[in-house]
Order: structure tokens, then sequence, then C-alpha cells
């Protein structure tokens, strides 16, 4: 197994910047909010929470008794459910409570906290020594936060990202997709190295040439088009001349200002565009300067054309 080829050509793989994340691990996160609202969240809003084992750590006093304690006296343990902070072994043989399943999943969001917060409606009795309620909300947040990287860290354990994509996972819509959707989606296949880019080849390009078109020095990569490129030096000094560097940390990608000069810059020079879209600047079929265009490649909008004048013209001079 550990020989196989992957189904997916490396070419036809999706594009990782515009994928959710694994389905098994974004279950754990729903599953993990939802136990924080069970177990945050007092029982006359969620009666569930009144189930709670009473060995769970809880702001809360109001949680039921056991009733069922007395069916299981003289049983062997081996027919008793698990602690809820036991992990149920692999098989598993003797399993959770559901209530207590709830409870050993907040274990991981737990770590550094006495008690899980109590989010209240109301400020708590004057006799109580509950924290105020502003302070268990901002706690609360904090803890969804931790199970937001917490989702993140499985999403990189569970489904890496290739190695030609140095941007890490993202659960919020990039800030460059503000640009506009033709923009943005040149940006996303020109950083998954999947784009029209003459060093991004196609899977179903036998011979790629692989040398910058506009200025035939290098490849022409996503760093070489933007940052080096020297048929592109005119645009990159007006718009993008603080720009060093396309990783994931630049302020390309988060400052407004060079979001919208990185936009300006792409359509200004037709950097990532399709073929088709370039034909008015060149010969339109012997176009030498694209290597997917090939002599007799007729673009599907042309065909189409022809064929529509055609039986235009067969509509006003019948043959018979």
């Amino acid at each position: 197994m550990d020989d196989e080829q992957p189904l997916l050509h490396p070419h036809l793989h999706p594009v990782p910047g515009g994928l959710p994340p694994p389905i098994a691990s974004y279950c754990r996160d729903r599953r993990g909010l939802a136990d924080l609202r069970v177990t945050c969240t007092p029982p006359n809003a969620n009666p569930a929470s009144a189930r709670l084992p009473q060995s769970f750590p809880s702001l809360s006093s109001f949680r039921a008794q056991d009733s069922s304690r007395h069916l299981t006296k003289g049983l062997s343990s081996l027919y008793l459910p698990h602690n809820w902070r036991t992990r149920v072994p692999s098989p598993p043989i003797r399993k959770h409570l559901p209530i207590n399943t709830l409870a050993h999943l907040t274990l991981p969001l737990q770590g550094g906290l006495t008690n899980p917060p109590l989010v209240l409606h109301a400020p708590p009795p004057h006799w109580t020594n509950i924290p105020p309620p502003a302070l268990m909300r901002r706690t609360y947040q904090a803890l969804r936060a931790r199970a937001k990287n917490m989702l993140l860290q499985d999403w990189v354990a569970d489904d890496p990202t290739p190695p030609y994509y140095e941007y890490p996972p993202s659960l919020s819509p990039h800030p460059f997709m503000g640009l506009g959707k033709f923009v943005a989606g040149t940006i996303h296949p020109m950083r998954s190295a999947k784009s029209y880019l003459a060093a991004h080849p196609s899977w179903s390009d036998a011979d790629p040439r692989l040398t910058c078109p506009p200025c035939g020095t290098e490849p022409e990569s996503f760093q070489h088009t933007i940052l080096i490129c020297p048929a592109r030096t005119r645009v990159r000094d007006l718009l993008l001349k603080d720009v060093s560097s396309l990783g994931h940390d630049p302020a390309i990608w988060s400052e407004p200002h060079l979001i919208q000069a990185s936009g300006e810059s792409i359509t200004d020079t037709k950097t990532g565009f399709p073929p088709d879209m370039l034909l008015g600047h060149t010969p339109p079929l012997l176009n030498p300067a694209y290597p997917r265009l090939r002599p007799g490649f007729l673009p599907q909008k042309v065909l189409f054309f022809c064929f529509s004048g055609l039986i235009a013209w067969l509509s006003l001079h019948p043959l018979c």
C-alpha cells in the first residue's frame, strides 16, 4: 500500500488555498464547540448541563444526582461505564455515558483552567463567588480560539499541504479575496503553482517551455513574475517597490494598500491571465510567447463566432 501511486496526477490535485479542512478534523472541532456550549451553559438555559457528572469541575452547583447508580451496584467493573476523565481504549470494550463523552472531549480545552467558565445572561447573585460575566465571556472566547487552533493543528497533521505550497491553512477568507472574483481567482492558482505561468506546466503539456515569455531570462514562477522579471520593472517600481517576498508573513497579504497594489499590478501586466485573453497583444494564432498556444490552435470563442456566422449566412442565402 505504501508504494501505491496517488489516484490523481500531481497537477490535478485541488488548489490548497481554496479547500476546507478535512472532514474528520472539522467534525472534531464541531463536537468540541458543542461540548463547550453544554459545559459552559447554566442548567436553566440548557438542561443537558444538569446531567454533567458530579466530579466535573463547574461553577454551577445545580446538577442532578445520578439516579442510575443503583442499577450497577454489585456488577463487575468490566460492565461499568468509563469515568469521564478516562480515555476509551481500542477496541472500546467499555464506553462513556453520552454526557460523560461530552465532558471527556473538553479535556484538551481545559488546560490551565480550574473550572470552565459559566456564560450567564444576567449578573450572578451578590452572595456567590462566581466571576463577573464579562470575564467569563472572555474566557469562553479564549476557549473557542483554542479549539480553532487545535483544528488548524489537526488539519496540518491529517492533511498536510504539498511541499510547493508554502502558505499555512486558513479558516477565514484571504484578504485578497476582496479584489474581485477574476483577480482573486488568478492569485489563488499562482500561489498554488497551478496557474497559466510558464513554470507551472499543465499535466497535458508534454513539452513545456518554462522560460518567462516577457523577459526570457529564467523560469516564469510566481516569485519571478512579481518580484524579479525585468519586463515588469516599471509597474513593479510604481506599485510594489516595498515588497520583497511573497511568503505567508509579508505585508502584501495583509496590508490593504499592498493588496490593492498587487491587484492593479496583476491586472496591468496581465500576469497569470488565460492565453486567449492575450491574443490582442501579439499575432493571434502564432503567439510564440505563451507555450500553450501552438500553430493551428484556434480558441473556442473564434470557432464559435465563425460557426454562428456561417449559420446566419445560410439562413439568409439558402442553398436550394
